[in-house]
């Protein structure tokens, strides 16, 4: 079993591209678990044609842990893809990564923690305990950093770089940093740049994905790209980026910047 996580600051695109990834290795004939682990619960939804599925927290809140089945939290997606969103407290109330080690306890206890590829797709702004848990307890051994070449995602890219270094030294870590995919703001240079700064973490890009108006027209239309233009570009991208991940055997120990060099490097590419 492969268990991939898409880390990278919020609002990069990590849930469209998780989704369009999830299905891409659906269609390739692969059993597909997505696990969004972000308390906007927003990961899986156009694997769901739209529906925001109930939360592993919410589910949790309303019946107690021991209420909860199954069928209460893994719901059945586009081909087959099977969708759970952790979910998080109310606002104002509680942490966050709260969610994401209640929905791991409750999946490993409920034997749903299989498939051919498990994707996680994780919040990157705030590296904390439960944010880094599928990192830190072995369920991430392969951390793919999303990111474009605006200077505030590669910063928020290379503090979970420091993550994973610091989490590799533990005795039992699998966790490697297996690539960085840049999802485009259409800057200048920007391919140039994220393929710098991966190369200068000790990774490589994987894939670069371009900014296509296609992305927005699939969303307003509740479908991922891959099932809504299967024919186009775009979906063909997201279909190079699965069989990149499927054939990547390059895992690394990052090697993190520091501030004044990432600035530095970004100033070279302007």
């Amino acid at each position: 079993m492969k268990q991939i996580a898409l880390y990278g600051k919020g609002g990069i695109g990590k849930s469209t591209t998780s989704a369009n990834l999830s299905a891409a290795l659906s269609l390739a004939g692969h059993d597909i678990l997505q696990i969004g682990c972000d308390p906007k619960r927003d990961s899986t939804r156009m694997l769901m044609q739209g529906r925001l599925i109930p939360t592993v927290m919410d589910q949790v809140r309303e019946r107690g842990a021991s209420g909860v089945t199954p069928a209460d939290v893994v719901y059945t997606g586009f081909n087959g893809v099977r969708c759970v969103e952790a979910g998080g407290p109310e606002p104002g109330v509680g942490c966050a990564g709260r969610g994401i080690i209640a929905t791991f306890q409750l999946l490993e206890k409920f034997g749903t923690l299989t498939g051919d590829v498990i994707v996680y797709d994780v919040l990157g702004d705030v590296v904390c305990g439960g944010f880094a848990m599928p990192m830190r307890e072995g369920y991430a051994q392969e951390v793919y950093l999303v990111t474009s070449g605006e200077l505030m995602s590669l910063y928020a890219a290379n503090n979970i770089c420091k993550a994973i270094e610091r989490l590799s030294a533990r005795p039992k870590s699998r966790c490697r940093l297996a690539g960085v995919i840049c999802n485009a703001k259409n800057q200048p240079k920007e391919e140039e740049l994220v393929a710098e700064f991966a190369r200068r973490v000790n990774s490589h890009l994987v894939q670069f994905i371009p900014r296509d108006r296609v992305v927005q027209l699939a969303e307003l239309n509740r479908k991922t790209v891959i099932e809504y233009e299967p024919d186009s570009k775009q979906a063909q991208i997201y279909r190079d980026l699965a069989t990149h991940i499927m054939e990547n055997t390059r895992f690394t120990i990052p090697t993190p910047l520091e501030i004044d060099d990432l600035e530095a490097l970004a100033i070279e590419y302007m």
